[in-house]
């Protein structure tokens, strides 16, 4: 055991304890027989999406693979564990994502992680990441079997969150286990192509499976009306996987690259159409003049009324990565993309104080909320200047190079995003 582990074991022994305990260190599937969704279809494998830093910032291929390289290391290898870290490895060869910020464990960070560490041919990393997951966050039994818990909300230093089933993170999970099927090949004891088979069929058919909306209790004795976690109407997404987020979702949720992907792999038709909804619905909800998404969004594309008021926040940030993935996966959309891209970055653009300084959240049209700037902002606009076509896309690119790897209290979701804005931004986010 390195000096490392055994630190990160004692720094985190209280998170999920008891559900380590009860579990092996196995990538035993989630208990569905394979041949009841069927096997994965062969993908189409696209031409290696585009290197930005090197096309447009004039980046040398050893500049950005040490540019990944330095981000990954302090990240996910060797960083200081109270400033730098965000994976720490725990018992029965098992590791997770930690929001220091928040002190929990929340999927969203488990599946960005499982994203990038396949991305980057990382397996030991992917399969410790997916043990932890499976053993410590999936219900296994009971309304939400098949669904992992997590921690939904923006929330203060310290506080947890509300416990949620959240789609977000499912989302990547799925995403990663058919990249790592694709990449790696599933086996018996790497059943990746068989989890990620049961969890789509899980987020597509929960209420069918239930025979309707049933409630289930969370850690926390909150109870939830458990159901679907898209709509099986409009094909779109909802916030959570229950009866009180019907109608309306955040955008930030919305991943039609990772939908027309599914559709490949399973022949599933509902998955192509949840790709067109999403679609439609990311150029609907954000705003006419400053491209600028609201906190959440009914299905219609109207913005739901949060107090003060309907405001572009900090979980939206994720919604300029889906679009940038989809525009390196699907270019044959680039219109739509496009078009939505440029008036998001023409807002920004429009601050007249640098891409490094403008704020953190803003009223739909436009007035700063917060003016304190955000690395996870500045990265993702980096990354959707793959879906631009304005001619000051090139500085959005440069500000991304320029930041330094995320440290201190926010080094969560700063160091996803921003690891997430290099692999787009270096042609590294592929297909596999």
């Amino acid at each position: 055991m390195t000096l490392r582990t055994a630190l990160s074991r004692l720094l985190l022994s209280a998170v999920l304890t008891s559900a380590l305990s009860a579990c092996s260190g196995s990538l035993d599937s989630l208990g569905q027989d394979k041949d009841s969704y069927g096997e994965l279809r062969s993908i189409t494998k696209q031409a290696a999406p585009p290197n930005t830093f090197a096309t447009l910032s004039n980046k040398s291929n050893a500049e950005i693979a040490a540019k990944i390289n330095d981000a990954f290391e302090q990240l996910f290898v060797s960083g200081d564990m109270q400033t730098e870290a965000i994976y720490f490895e725990q018992p029965d060869d098992k590791a997770l994502v930690y929001d220091v910020l928040h002190t929990n464990v929340r999927t969203e960070g488990m599946g960005l992680g499982m994203l990038i560490t396949v991305e980057l041919d990382k397996q030991e990393q992917f399969d410790k990441l997916w043990r932890y997951s499976k053993a410590a966050l999936r219900e296994d039994s009971g309304p939400a079997r098949g669904y992992f818990r997590s921690y939904c909300g923006e929330g203060t230093k310290g506080m947890k969150g509300n416990a949620c089933f959240d789609v977000y993170g499912m989302q990547h999970f799925a995403l990663a286990l058919i990249l790592a099927h694709g990449r790696w090949g599933s086996t018996v004891s790497r059943p990746y192509a068989s989890d990620a088979l049961a969890l789509l069929d899980v987020l597509q058919n929960k209420e069918l499976e239930n025979g309707g909306l049933l409630d289930v209790e969370d850690a926390d004795k909150v109870t939830e009306a458990v159901g679907s976690a898209f709509d099986p109407t409009t094909h779109l997404v909802r916030e959570e996987p229950t009866g009180a987020a019907a109608g309306y979702h955040r955008s930030s949720l919305e991943m039609p690259a990772a939908y027309a992907l599914w559709a490949q792999a399973t022949g599933n038709a509902f998955w192509s159409q949840a790709a067109d909804a999403a679609r439609a619905h990311l150029a609907a909800s954000a705003d006419g003049t400053t491209g600028l998404w609201p906190r959440r969004s009914y299905f219609d594309g109207s913005p739901v009324q949060d107090p003060p008021a309907p405001a572009f926040t900090g979980q939206a940030y994720r919604t300029q990565l889906n679009l940038a993935l989809d525009a390196l996966w699907n270019p044959s959309d680039a219109a739509t993309q496009t078009a939505v891209a440029d008036l998001v970055l023409g807002f920004f653009s429009s601050q007249g104080v640098g891409l490094d300084k403008y704020g953190a959240s803003f009223t739909l049209d436009g007035t700063t909320i917060d003016p304190k700037p955000e690395q996870a902002l500045i990265s993702v606009n980096g990354a959707l200047a793959v879906a631009s076509s304005r001619s000051d896309r090139k500085a959005f690119v440069d500000a991304v190079w320029a930041q330094a790897v995320p440290s201190g209290d926010t080094r969560y979701y700063d160091g996803l995003l921003y690891m997430m804005s290099l692999l787009v931004l270096s042609g590294q986010l592929r297909v596999y």
